[in-house]
């Protein structure tokens, strides 16, 4: 993909976020770090970014005026989450230097277009098929078999957006369960691990990878983070290649997160990217030298990109509804560093901190 001129945005500034959630507090606080100031844009009210921004700005993706504001009090723009409408980046790209692009986001919010593209540029995903009415479903489960996984195409996370279809499965009902038109369904695979690589880049091309880090799920949310992931170095190596072709691909400018599985045979096969941090390189707060958060201020902003190198092996644990009620005994425990995030209310499958220790 074309490198861009890279225009250097000088501590001072204001970097303006969009999204005001966790990933847009830990942003902030890294921003703050260097000298920089952030605003938060974004629906929700006493949120974890606007707890810590330097402004805030409450209101909708959607909402123009506020949009024109927010663009005129910031040097450049970055995001938290990757369902930002692409109509709202294009509005802002027009008036401020925005990261990523819509066509990054484009792809990103689509779990159809995203497995595509991957295969576009010859690397290997889950077997899969788009699905529109139960018709289409029958037919794709006829192709992929059971066990298999239908999910939305959009707005599909933590677990979210899902259906796991087995042999003895109403497809019917499996269908309305999921409530939507646009589908699909990704045939099983019996992967060894799961393992995840965030690649940093600048607009004018230069990138910086993170190490290759093994990820635990429960209940289809991250559990916890194992660093360095236990593979080969010929698979720790795919892992690599892998996200930063498809980093360069998509003319990212920000920060990269690929998600994939590794086979018992070594294959490493794309699950999901995401355009953000992500909370697989939540270690980095604390056992890199730099963090993913520190990184992608660098990469909106043009600056030399730091070191990726581990510090220590570690692990990174999530802290999920009431497990924040273990905040007391994180804090006696030696070597552990707690992170919350500043939300009220903590409710089932809540992210609401996370814990970093050594291993």
């Amino acid at each position: 993909m074309s490198a861009q001129a890279i225009t250097v945005v000088p501590p001072g500034s204001t970097i303006g976020m969009l999204g005001n959630g966790q990933l847009g507090r830990m942003t902030a606080l890294a921003a703050a770090n260097l000298g920089y100031r952030t605003h938060a844009y974004g629906p929700d009210g006493d949120s974890p970014c606007a707890q810590v921004a330097s402004v805030e700005t409450r209101a909708a993706f959607d909402d123009w005026t506020a949009l024109e504001a927010f663009a005129r009090s910031v040097d450049v723009v970055t995001l938290e989450w990757e369902n930002i409408p692409t109509a709202t980046i294009d509005f802002l790209a027009a008036r401020v230097p925005t990261f990523p692009g819509s066509g990054v986001l484009a792809v990103a919010q689509d779990r159809l277009e995203e497995k595509r593209f991957a295969n576009s540029l010859g690397i290997g995903t889950a077997p899969f098929r788009a699905v529109t009415d139960v018709a289409s479903l029958r037919a794709a489960v006829a192709e992929l078999g059971t066990p298999s996984i239908l999910k939305s195409t959009r707005m599909g996370y933590d677990g979210k957006g899902q259906v796991r279809l087995n042999a003895d499965t109403d497809l019917a009902a499996a269908w309305r369960a999921l409530g939507t038109t646009d589908a699909v369904l990704e045939g099983f695979v019996p992967f060894a691990c799961e393992v995840s690589v965030i690649v940093a880049r600048r607009a004018d091309g230069v990138m910086a990878a993170f190490p290759v880090v093994e990820n635990r799920h429960a209940k289809g949310i991250l559990d916890e983070t194992l660093v360095p992931a236990a593979v080969t170095p010929a698979v720790a190596a795919e892992a690599g290649r892998i996200a930063q072709a498809l980093t360069e691909a998509l003319d990212v400018v920000g920060l990269l997160a690929v998600e994939m599985f590794v086979t018992a045979e070594g294959r490493v096969l794309v699950n999901e990217v995401a355009p953000r941090p992500h909370n697989s390189g939540h270690w980095t707060m604390d056992f890199c030298v730099t963090s993913q958060f520190e990184q992608l201020v660098r990469a909106v902003c043009g600056l030399p990109f730091g070191a990726t190198d581990i510090l220590a092996p570690c692990m990174m644990k999530n802290l999920i509804g009431d497990d924040v009620d273990q905040w007391h005994a994180l804090l006696a425990e030696p070597g552990a560093h707690l992170h919350l995030y500043g939300k009220a209310e903590a409710r089932p499958g809540r992210k609401m901190g996370h814990v970093n220790r050594p291993r």
